[in-house]
């Protein structure tokens, strides 16, 4: 199998304008309940899915889902490349696990629910970090880079910390939330965190995956910032956590629609 032409074929067609239009398109799917309901429903179904996803019934592994992106990145720092499969071995897991446990649960009102669109982006957003870590683009090689490019790593960091009271929905700034809270989980709060990584080593990086992956969080972070600053203003402080991946999403985005000269090669093709 030729992974160059493959990869090549990727990068082609996430830039077409009609499949950006078809991911968009995807996150309006109607969304799955075991009980019969009417559309107008959807943002109600939606909202209580969210709300008793899962995620919040399985919090055992949350701090394993804190720590071990913090030793990913530490590893980055300092073994370079040689930590890159680690890297996106770990995403391609982290984002397939999230999107189960975040956007499916047992409701009071519509029973077994699955969010459709969300699970949909989110697995294919999946898919090409597992295909990622198959061919390894990505290099995280040491390189000089402006001191202006860094802006992204105190903000990931605060979708990474998620300090939030998330009973009140008032912020929290208690630093153990750091290792404790179930962000690692949240396609929300570590989109930024690995869109952070690889603008940081753009354009040494898997250009398809890291479009496919920034538009769905710049799409996702539209919905949140109307849902928590115009149709819930009283919980602003959730829609202030959501800036990061919006600022990030879209930043990442425009990288990745660049041209840039630079040959891909996968390093299963190299000797």
């Amino acid at each position: 199998m030729d992974w160059v032409k493959i990869q090549n074929k990727l990068d082609v067609i996430t830039r077409k304008w009609w499949f950006l239009l078809v991911l968009l398109i995807l996150f309006f799917l109607p969304s799955y309940s075991s009980q019969p309901y009417d559309p107008q429903e959807i943002p109600q179904l939606i909202i209580e899915v969210m709300s008793k996803s899962f995620l919040y019934t399985t919090p055992v592994p949350y701090p394993i889902f804190k720590i071990i992106p913090i030793l990913v990145v530490v590893g980055i720092i300092l073994f370079g490349d040689r930590a890159t499969r680690c890297f996106d071995i770990y995403v391609a897991v982290s984002i397939t696990l999230g999107t189960v446990l975040q956007n499916m649960a047992l409701t009071e009102h519509y029973g077994f629910a699955v969010i459709t669109g969300n699970v949909i982006v989110n697995l294919l957003v999946a898919i090409l970090w597992w295909w990622e870590s198959i061919v390894k683009v990505n290099d995280f090689s040491p390189q000089k880079r402006p001191l202006w490019k860094y802006w992204v790593v105190p903000v990931a960091f605060l979708a990474f910390w998620f300090p939030i009271n998330t009973q009140t929905i008032t912020p929290d700034l208690n630093p153990l939330n750091i290792f404790l809270n179930e962000a690692g989980l949240t396609m929300c709060m570590m989109i930024p965190v690995y869109l952070a990584v690889l603008t940081l080593f753009y354009p040494q990086v898997n250009m398809a995956t890291m479009r496919v992956t920034s538009f769905a969080g710049l799409i996702t972070s539209f919905f949140n910032i109307l849902q928590w600053f115009i149709f819930n203003p009283q919980a602003w402080w959730m829609g202030v956590l959501h800036l990061p991946l919006l600022s990030i999403s879209a930043y990442a985005l425009i990288l990745s629609l660049r041209k840039v000269e630079l040959r891909q090669e996968p390093a299963s093709t190299q000797e």
